[in-house]
């Protein structure tokens, strides 16, 4: 098990170092990112629900027919999980930072699912699973940004944020690693797609709920600049030139996948 734990742990590892490379760029300006958190927020809300309708949701399309089931339940899920932590704490003084906890979860879960999808792929080849890392890196830096700016939008302090998004979105990649190595032949592609379709309804409830909110606190065309940012460096990384990994002999390889949020 062990040496098929070495290349997607590295992989894994190095997905970590670049998320943290994004939560230091923008915590080295924390007073001026706090400033602006209400716009970090819109870019990245923009940027979740356009990368997750152009490649998470497309992808557990492919890989299993029960998508739009599981997609419900991740996106009501996320809005439970909401209003149960609301019930929890409806009086706290920290209401404004618990707020925080489900958008967060959901970077968490997704960034889990990234080491998982290294495995995986790793296990069918290693030239698959290369080529699906390179494809998981591009979103690994804006990863860490987007960790950042919600827990700033929620009255973290700019080395409580680093921390708790340090922990979010950085460490759970190379755990989902670790997590599913053990069980990566079990994992079928019907089972993978599953909870990409969680992952993707989770993301769009982030995306079209919490992340939304400063909306009707900042101007009109500061909201649609930064929005549009959000929508448009999706689209550019939609656009970089990398593609599904197929072997020799045409077969594609199990997992095809291309995940960014």
């Amino acid at each position: 098990m062990l040496n098929s734990l070495q290349a997607p742990l590295l992989f894994g590892l190095t997905a970590a170092f670049i998320t943290t490379l994004g939560l230091i760029t923008v915590s080295v300006r924390g007073d001026w990112s706090a400033r602006y958190s209400g716009l970090f927020a819109l870019a990245a809300g923009g940027m979740l629900v356009s990368l997750t309708l152009l490649h998470i949701a497309p992808e557990a399309f492919e890989l299993t027919t029960h998508t739009p089931v599981f997609l419900m339940v991740g996106f009501f899920g996320g809005l439970i999980l909401h209003f149960g932590i609301g019930a929890a704490f409806p009086e706290s003084a920290d209401r404004g930072r618990t707020a925080a906890i489900t958008p967060l979860a959901a970077v968490a879960i997704h960034s889990l699912l990234d080491g998982m999808i290294y495995s995986v792929t790793f296990a069918a080849s290693f030239s698959s699973g290369v080529y699906a890392a390179a494809s998981l890196m591009l979103h690994e830096f804006p990863e860490g940004v987007i960790a950042f700016a919600i827990l700033r939008r929620h009255s973290f302090s700019n080395r409580e944020s680093f921390i708790w998004a340090f922990l979010a979105s950085a460490v759970t990649t190379p755990l989902g690693v670790i997590v599913a190595t053990p069980f990566m032949y079990g994992l079928t592609p019907d089972i993978i797609g599953s909870l990409f379709a969680v992952s993707a309804g989770l993301l769009l409830y982030v995306a079209t709920g919490p992340l939304m909110e400063p909306l009707g606190e900042e101007p009109p065309m500061r909201s649609l600049l930064a929005l549009s940012a959000g929508v448009g460096l999706a689209i550019l990384m939609a656009l970089m030139p990398l593609h599904p990994h197929h072997d020799e002999g045409g077969q594609p390889a199990p997992i095809p996948h291309e995940i960014t949020h």
